[in-house]
């Protein structure tokens, strides 16, 4: 975009100033998250078998990309702050919308960013016998002013913005690739470990499918990029480009971690008790226990870049949901200096401190599994929708393999949801309700904003 361009933009609209490693790095950075620290430790524990983990890991990065080529077609065709909101209205209409905003604010970016700075602040006081109080406040204290830290500087403007998030997921990237090269050359692993444990054969399908759970939990985030549609430099190029390298680094970074963990840590010495611990506990088997307290140091640091990277996106969300009417009108403020959505990053930011202190974490992943993989289908479903209603619409990239790709991802995610509505029945009620809940208050807001005009 030239000066010229940039000069005609509206003052109610931010600019398009984010490049291709940028946009790649905030797919990377809503990836590389807590899933990939606790998920391995889980599997190890209830799969007994290198194989099948590493199978489902690559089952998991398959399916994420199929979900990156439909958002990729999406995005490149409707270049425009808000990600599956903007779809969802596209395709279905404001309540869907609507509803996606609603879950969005609360469980999709909320929630996580708490997460992310909660485990941040765990690893950074761990080494120095700090994270060892039983109600945690000190690590919730921690972890508030690492999300307050974080969000002020993301409120001056892209360039902070961009300065932020490029140089955590950079440490994040270098600290896991240093880990990978240092394991295999210095550390004291063993191969042999991944023909170690059970026989395939013993392996439960239902094991394997609830692990699988844990899984796309580490590879959520994989549409992270399209959030910024409406900020990205050339949309149409960048945005396909972005999402499949963000995703595909991921896969191979996860890959490689997998391994280094089989490396480390033989299979009879997980169980449920430690499996957190196995990032830490592969570590201190590779090079002692005096690096594993500098590498819990560093992995806390690491987080700062999965923080910044949902400090980013979801505020766009509630920008494009109150220019439509349907959030509050402060969320569609952009400042006029930094042009960002500033009262829509200061709610979010607000929201995640509050789950802080008033959530269990234990049962917030089962609680969000049913709906967003609700949300998925029907974003994912987009593509055929718009195809079909709208099949003049310019569509400079398109889903290779379609209509089988979008149809495997939606197929696998519907068996995601009904299995964890099985395992999971009272957290994916409460999840189903609290979406429900959301219809009442979308016709009193769209009431009160018909007799406010």
């Amino acid at each position: 975009m030239t000066k010229s361009d940039m000069g005609r933009v509206s003052k109610d609209e931010p600019l398009r100033e984010f490049g291709l490693s940028t946009s790649t790095y905030v797919v990377i950075a809503s990836m590389v998250g807590t899933g990939i620290l606790v998920s391995p430790g889980y599997m190890m524990a209830s799969l007994q078998n290198y194989p099948v983990i590493f199978g489902l890991w690559i089952l998991g990065g398959l399916l994420a990309v199929c979900g990156a080529l439909c958002v990729a077609e999406l995005a490149a065709a409707l270049p425009r702050a808000g990600g599956e909101y903007v779809y969802l209205r596209e395709a279905y209409g404001p309540m869907p919308a609507f509803l996606s905003g609603w879950t969005s604010f609360f469980v999709g970016f909320s929630a996580p960013l708490a997460v992310a700075g909660y485990i941040a602040a765990l690893y950074l006081l761990t080494p120095f016998g700090l994270a060892e109080e039983e109600s945690g406040y000190l690590i919730k204290a921690t972890a508030a002013i690492i999300i307050v830290a974080i969000t002020l500087p993301n409120l001056i403007g892209h360039r902070q913005s961009i300065w932020i998030q490029n140089l955590t997921t950079m440490l994040k990237l270098g600290l896991f690739v240093v880990l990978v090269a240092m394991a295999f050359l210095f550390g004291g692993g063993q191969l042999a470990h991944i023909i170690e444990g059970q026989s395939i054969g013993k392996v439960g399908f239902g094991t394997i499918a609830m692990q699988f759970f844990y899984v796309m939990f580490a590879y959520s985030g994989w549409n992270a990029a399209s959030y910024l549609a409406g900020e990205v430099k050339n949309p149409a190029r960048t945005l396909p480009r972005s999402l499949l390298l963000g995703v595909g680094l991921v896969i191979l970074l996860y890959l490689a971690l997998n391994l280094v963990f089989a490396y480390a840590v033989p299979l009879a010495d997980v169980g449920f008790e430690n499996a957190k611990r196995v990032p830490q506990l592969a570590v201190e088997n590779l090079f002692g226990p005096r690096a594993s307290s500098v590498f819990c140091v560093l992995l806390g640091l690491t987080f700062l870049a999965t923080v910044s990277a949902f400090i980013i996106t979801g505020p766009r969300v509630y920008y494009a949901m109150a220019k439509d009417g349907l959030f509050l009108s402060a969320a569609g403020y952009i400042s006029s200096k930094g042009r960002i959505p500033i009262y829509a990053m200061i709610a979010q930011s607000a929201c995640a401190i509050i789950i802080l202190f008033v959530t269990d974490f234990q049962n917030l992943y089962k609680y969000a599994a049913v709906g967003l993989s609700l949300f998925a289908m029907l974003f994912i479903g987009a593509v055929y929708v718009l195809r079909w209603r709208r099949p003049d619409m310019e569509r400079p990239f398109r889903v290779p393999g379609y209509p089988v790709v979008p149809a495997i991802f939606i197929a696998v995610t519907l068996f995601m949801a009904v299995f964890a509505f099985k395992e999971w029945p009272k957290p994916s009620i409460y999840s189903i309700g609290s979406i429900l809940a959301g219809i009442p208050v979308y016709y009193v807001w769209s009431l009160v904003r018909r007799r406010g005009s």
